[in-house]
């Protein structure tokens, strides 16, 4: 099997990034901490993003400004939602600004911000965090290597 000299699909590839939003925040980062290591496609890295990386080498580093109609949307109001105190447990102290991972129907994993406090229960946006976010992905390619086979 020959090493692949660029990232293209089905790709294992190991890098650094770092995710700035508009004021400068730091949204992600793994400078401070292992680099990533995923394949290509699966899901990891949300696909817009994983645009970015196509065709790059082993050691490039760039800084590329990528937009909601690329990487995670723009805000749906439909995410809004309004939730019952009754649909938290018990123990969980609730309140707005809180960030709660919640199970879909189908078993995804999903994060939903609490916006409001409505005394018989709150709203909670299910928007991604980055939808509707300009942002600067800047990253280093630490290695690329064929991607496992798949059995």
């Amino acid at each position: 099997m020959t090493v692949p000299v660029e990232i293209s699909e089905d790709t294992w590839v190991v890098l650094h990034y770092r995710i700035l939003l508009e004021d400068g925040t730091v949204a992600e980062s793994t400078l401070d901490a292992e680099p990533i290591e995923f394949v290509m496609g699966d899901g990891t890295l949300e696909s817009g993003v994983e645009l970015a990386l196509y065709g790059k080498v082993k050691g490039e580093k760039e800084k590329i400004k990528i937009g909601p109609e690329i990487a995670y949307g723009y805000p749906d109001e439909d995410l809004k939602v309004k939730m019952a105190k009754t649909d938290f447990p018990d123990e969980m102290q609730v309140k707005p600004g809180m960030i709660i991972s919640f199970t879909t129907p189908s078993g995804e994993e999903i994060a939903g911000a609490i916006l409001e406090d409505l005394g018989d229960g709150f709203t909670v946006d299910l928007n991604h965090p980055l939808a509707g976010h300009e942002f600067d992905f800047e990253f280093e390619v630490i290695d690329i290597k064929p991607a496992p086979e798949k059995t």
